[in-house]
């Protein structure tokens, strides 16, 4: 079992209450400095939700303040920032005593590295370090993601791609399931060191190529389709963007696993991808949360 480490930094938790809409881009927006977001419902009757993150103080507040103008002008929601004082050893001790080990769908467990190394032979455990992953394991879309990918896993793909792939949780479940090579991009350095230090934590680094990259555009993306299953756990309206990209690299009879929105997204979303030829397969809710899981004909 590890031990909490000391942070030296003076931490603070930052957050802004807004409707459930507005969500997922002010989520975006905290995650660019933050290194934990969580999202907390504030007024059940009206669907106000509060996201809240939690940074070292003073780090990165140019990059926050154009994420935040940015989702405020997406939006339309001026909200103002809320900023708490937070004590680095309260806050470590609060999100270990939050972060128990998660059991997803039937197959997969995810567990903080301040829990002792339990491997099941029931499920998958995946371990992710508790100070900088909180919540992984609990976002409704990260659980639609792996609950989708347990339901398609007789179909044994091949050709990996997890885009946008965050602290790597989804391609390491595919590279423990398949025993497969699993491509994992993300446009954020911060993402991409971390996937990599996962991968190296879950003795599987040999199986998970994080890269640095911007999408479809990147080099090596394109280089390695057509994919037999495609993770895009990002945000509506870049996958709305990306849909047409998705389908010219998607292998015939190919699987995507589409999340990172709210359910009155989702229609939105599957327009966009119908427009590719792609079929709907199954829609999975977590809470307020959809994951849709679509395929090519083939």
């Amino acid at each position: 079992m590890s031990s909490p480490r000391r942070h030296a930094s003076a931490l603070e938790t930052i957050s802004i209450t807004v409707p459930d809409d507005a969500v997922p881009m002010f989520e975006q927006a905290l995650m660019t400095v933050c290194t934990t977001v969580g999202i907390f419902e504030a007024n059940e009757d009206q669907n106000i939700w509060r996201v809240e993150g939690v940074k070292d103080i003073g780090h990165g507040e140019d990059e926050l303040e154009r994420a935040m103008t940015l989702a405020r002008l997406i939006t339309g929601s001026d909200a103002p920032l809320i900023r708490e004082r937070t004590e680095a050893e309260g806050w470590l001790a609060r999100t270990y005593e939050a972060f128990p080990q998660q059991d997803v769908g039937r197959r997969f467990a995810i567990r903080g590295t301040h829990l002792a190394r339990n491997r099941s032979r029931e499920r998958m455990t995946i371990t992710l370090d508790a100070g900088i992953a909180f919540g992984s394991g609990e976002h409704g879309s990260t659980r639609g993601c792996l609950r989708a990918l347990e339901d398609m896993a007789w179909r044994k793909p091949q050709r990996i791609l997890d885009m946008g792939c965050g602290s790597g949780i989804l391609a390491m479940a595919a590279a423990l399931l398949f025993r497969k090579t699993v491509l994992a991009v993300d446009i954020e350095p911060w993402s991409v060191r971390v996937a990599a230090s996962n991968a190296k934590l879950n003795d599987i680094a040999p199986l998970i190529e994080a890269r640095l990259g911007n999408g479809w555009l990147t080099p090596e993306v394109r280089a390695r389709a057509p994919y037999d299953l495609v993770f895009a756990n990002i945000l509506a309206r870049p996958l709305c963007k990306m849909a047409r990209d998705l389908g010219r690299h998607l292998a015939p009879g190919g699987t995507v696993i589409l999340a990172g929105l709210l359910t009155t997204q989702a229609r939105m979303v599957l327009a966009a991808h119908r427009r590719q030829g792609l079929v709907l397969e199954r829609q999975y809710y977590e809470g307020e949360w959809s994951t849709l899981v679509l395929r090519r004909r083939g």
